[in-house]
């Protein structure tokens, strides 16, 4: 069974959201204040996490950006309808998927399992290492390395680098990516992935003005070019 720590205030939507995992096999905490959450965390060791970004004490994007260094698991932001900026900075700050409040149950509890998905061991396959000039992908200890130099990326991040490796030189549809990625097509409006490559091209040496190795097509998705990285 797996545990989640839901950070959530609004006792009356928590019990519910609470109950409802819980007829779906999964053990739910909540905690109703920000500053109590670390220490849940550490006394829990929950597998998932679910941040409300309005708690009292502490809000949510200050956990996330505080928890994310030593707390390898998923993190699932809520957040207020229209706040996009709430949404970017909950994924720059290390957030692995975003519900939008109010969170229709059956939806919330797909982005859990699509999350826990993929911490999941699955079926062994064959260690890859994927070269192009000075850098180099390796697909079993999901480690990267650029001119020699290794590159700290999330699970997420990692993820989403290797599908765009693996396909170099192709355009790589966003509808594509999120079914990939989250199990779910892309709606058209969620910046999930234009965060998450932003965030490749900072940690990996692309000019986020004018990038020349993870390129968007507009309209189309991105594209992975193979000889930029000499």
């Amino acid at each position: 069974m797996h545990k989640i720590l839901l950070a959530e205030d609004d006792h009356r939507l928590a019990t519910l959201v609470r109950d409802y995992l819980a007829d779906n096999g999964f053990e739910v905490t909540i905690e109703g204040r920000g500053d109590r959450v670390a220490e849940q965390v550490r006394k829990l060791r929950p597998d998932l996490m679910i941040l409300d970004i309005m708690l009292p004490g502490k809000d949510g994007l200050t956990i996330c950006r505080e928890l994310r260094p030593t707390f390898t698991g998923p993190i699932l932001m809520l957040t207020a309808r229209n706040e996009d900026a709430d949404q970017i900075l909950g994924l720059e700050f290390g957030a692995d998927d975003y519900v939008i409040k109010p969170a229709e149950p059956r939806i919330l509890l797909a982005r859990i399992r699509a999350l826990l998905r993929r911490i999941e061991p699955g079926v062994p396959s064959q260690p890859q290492t994927l070269t192009f000039d000075s850098l180099q992908v390796h697909s079993g200890s999901r480690s990267v390395e650029l001119a020699g130099r290794p590159v700290r990326l999330s699970s997420h991040e990692f993820d989403l680098l290797w599908l765009l490796a693996q396909r170099a030189g192709e355009i790589v549809g966003r509808d594509f990516l999120f079914r990939e990625l989250y199990g779910r097509p892309y709606d058209g409006m969620d910046r999930t992935i234009d965060v998450r490559v932003s965030q490749l091209r900072k940690k990996l040496g692309d000019n986020p003005d004018n990038p020349s190795r993870i390129k968007t097509i507009w309209g189309r998705g991105y594209l992975f070019i193979a000889d930029a990285w000499t």
